[in-house]
């Protein structure tokens, strides 16, 4: 039996946030509009917006427990025992310890708590590229520029430069299309955890733990790293040529997995990838110089190239984190980072869940099938 939500629907040709679709939203909305509509339940108005928008802006400073936990993880970080996921998820957790609401589960502290969250995991994101960098912290008492929207700030607080406007659309429309995905691995793990009445901090943490692996939110990560893996070994010049066909089929002779296609609901295609794909070429095609040694634009006829073999030899379509992964590597952005900026678009989704789950709770159980040895003596 599944569960219910009133949040988001998944269908094979739509993805719906309560009741507006994806193309419709990465089209007309903001991520900012969009995190209203999952958070407080509708469309905001003009001065609905306005009000949200300061709000969280006022909450993007961290607390100083946090800012040092972030300072101090520098080591584990540069010598790989963390990752910025690992980061993320314990930064969380610290921010559970300083909100004065995090032990209370009403709606109205949820929602705070909530906004809170959408507001401190970008600070996070910045200042934890901050450190791995060697950078002084930008915003420390701020929490960035707040004259910037969401996606500009977390875009200058990790380079300490203004974004241009194309990467702040590209970065916005992103974060709509992570947004939300009903009941899946990391959104359905804070459910159970908020469904034993555990408090939202806790669950959000569960959330980043299960959307790190790269059979879930890590893939965005894996599947640029395997385009740089193809481009060391057939080089710029083999980019369109059959190289590119070989590799793949000694992927597929060597049963490797090859990150950012296939879905588990979608079975004709992701409907978000094609989006992305096509914002993230446009962008390239402006982008100067080159990326990882090649030109900005090479990457993506190159995934192209990858694209219509998996489709063509395996008949599996992309998900959206194929194109994630060119899209942000052609916006500088340091491959760890991909899956933390999941996280923060993400976390407006889960946290809807958790305040769904909280609202209407019942304990989730799921029934197990036993496989192992029959009923047996111990003495026998």
């Amino acid at each position: 039996m599944g569960g219910q939500t009133a949040i988001c629907s998944i269908e094979q040709d739509k993805l719906i946030y309560r009741g507006y679709e994806i193309h419709d939203l990465a089209e007309h909305a903001t991520f900012e509009e969009v995190a209203f509509l999952l958070l407080e339940g509708h469309k905001p108005s003009a001065a609905e917006l306005t009000r949200f928008k300061q709000e969280v802006i006022a909450e993007r400073p961290l607390h100083p427990s946090v800012t040092s936990f972030i300072e101090s993880s520098a080591g584990w970080l540069a010598s790989g025992r963390a990752v910025p996921m690992d980061v993320l998820r314990s930064a969380v957790s610290i921010l559970g310890h300083a909100d004065p609401d995090c032990q209370d589960n009403s709606a109205p502290a949820n929602l705070r708590k909530a906004k809170r969250l959408l507001a401190k995991i970008p600070t996070i994101i910045g200042h934890m590229q901050n450190v791995i960098d060697g950078r002084a912290i930008i915003g420390r008492e701020h929490g960035g520029d707040p004259a910037l929207d969401h996606a500009a700030n977390m875009l200058y607080m990790m380079t300490g430069k203004r974004p241009s406007k194309d990467e702040v659309h590209v970065m916005d429309v992103s974060l709509i299309l992570y947004a939300e995905h009903e009941f899946n691995a990391s959104t359905f793990t804070c459910r159970v955890i908020a469904g034993t009445l555990s408090d939202m901090h806790g669950a959000i943490a569960g959330g980043i733990a299960a959307l790190k692996g790269p059979l879930h939110g890590g893939a965005n990560e894996a599947a640029m790293e395997m385009l740089k893996e193809i481009v060391k070994d057939v080089g710029e010049k083999g980019i369109g040529t059959s190289a590119v066909d070989d590799w793949m089929q000694r992927a597929f002779d060597t049963k490797r997995k090859l990150m950012g296609f296939g879905h588990r609901v979608y079975k004709n295609g992701d409907h978000r990838a094609g989006i992305l794909f096509g914002l993230g070429r446009k962008m390239a095609a402006t982008k100067p110089g080159g990326f990882g040694g090649i030109p900005a634009g090479k990457w993506f006829d190159l995934g192209e190239q990858v694209q219509k073999i998996m489709l063509t030899k395996k008949n599996i379509h992309p998900n959206v984190d194929f194109p994630c992964g060119m899209t942000y590597f052609t916006m500088s952005i340091p491959v760890p980072q991909y899956t933390p900026i999941f996280v923060a678009s993400r976390i407006t989704g889960w946290c809807a869940h958790v305040m769904e789950q909280h609202a209407d709770n019942r304990l989730i159980r799921p029934l197990s099938i036993y496989t192992g040895a029959p009923e047996r003596k111990w003495n026998g």
